[in-house]
């Protein structure tokens, strides 16, 4: 069994990538976020907030054409790629073709946010994950795609980080229920035999987050607070992941310093607003202040 490590303000600042003066925009990775959907447009804006508030240097929107044309400009920031639909919000075939191709210019993705369950979708998002070649973070509709695959671990080539919730874990484990939310050793324990399992690096969500690496460490996050138990909090975490996955870091050095990141920001959000009505956009507008805080090895 791996050896259990709590993440700390010094374990992150050892980790982070560093932040040079003479630095451009692609000096800190290219993020393709492909999310979205009519229903959950706003979840694909969230992971692209996400992703650059905690400092990517160009993070790109793949969105179905007529979502993409709704959320048009509400992050300045982030440009956006409109994939052709076959229907009102249903990305065609050959709008995949486009999201693999963009992939390949990125150094990193973030695939599921809102992407919907439309069986359409999620059939050729598991073929886009058995497809990509960069370091992606796996969330949402598309941990609900892969869990209907059998021994969907079998087709993937490239390195992820899976981002479930409970209820999403025990879907792809084909459990029989959740994993109790309160109990610690039993997600620990789980976490590792799915790791174990599937070769890749496990993010399991909720209360003090569990990080799983099959051929590293286990990281705990202390952090519990009900800042961050609201809708789109995932979404932003995804983002971040990402974002630490395009500038280098691997795997499970990307998953914890962004659980420890956002974890941190939710609490900075908890003692400015307060343990009701923080969303998920509060905790990724401090985002930055959290990292610059443990960027030094100090808590914010």
């Amino acid at each position: 069994m791996s050896a259990e490590i709590i993440l700390t303000a010094e374990w992150v600042a050892e980790r982070l990538p560093a932040r040079p003066t003479d630095a451009h925009k692609g000096t800190f990775g290219k993020v393709l976020v492909v999310a979205g959907s009519l229903e959950f447009a706003g979840a694909a804006l969230l992971a692209g907030l996400g992703a650059a508030r905690s400092g990517a240097g160009l993070v790109r929107l793949a969105l179905p054409e007529s979502v993409g044309m709704a959320v048009l400009g509400r992050i300045p920031e982030v440009t956006t790629l409109f994939l052709a639909e076959e229907a009102r919000g249903i990305v065609s075939p050959g709008g995949w073709r486009q999201a693999a191709s963009a992939a390949a210019q990125a150094d990193a993705l973030v695939i599921g946010p809102g992407l919907g369950r439309h069986q359409a979708t999620l059939r050729r998002t598991r073929e886009l994950i058995s497809a990509v070649r960069r370091p992606t973070v796996v969330d949402a509709d598309a941990l609900v795609a892969l869990s209907e695959q059998e021994r969907w671990w079998k087709s993937v080539r490239a390195p992820l980080v899976l981002t479930p919730h409970p209820a999403e874990f025990a879907r792809l484990m084909r459990a029989g229920g959740d994993i109790p939310p309160n109990e610690d050793e039993a997600r620990i324990r789980a976490a590792q035999a799915a790791t174990a399992l599937w070769g890749q690096v496990v993010v399991l969500k909720g209360a003090r987050t569990v990080i799983a690496a099959p051929d590293g460490p286990t990281l705990l996050s202390t952090v519990a607070t009900p800042a961050l138990a609201s809708g789109g909090s995932g979404d932003v975490l995804a983002g971040a992941i990402g974002t630490l996955l395009a500038a280098g870091l691997d795997p499970v050095d990307a998953a914890g310093c962004a659980v420890a990141i956002h974890g941190a920001a939710g609490e900075l959000a908890e003692v400015r607003i307060g343990r009701a009505g923080v969303l998920a956009s509060d905790v990724a507008s401090l985002l930055p202040t959290a990292m610059a805080a443990l960027r030094e090895g100090r808590q914010p």
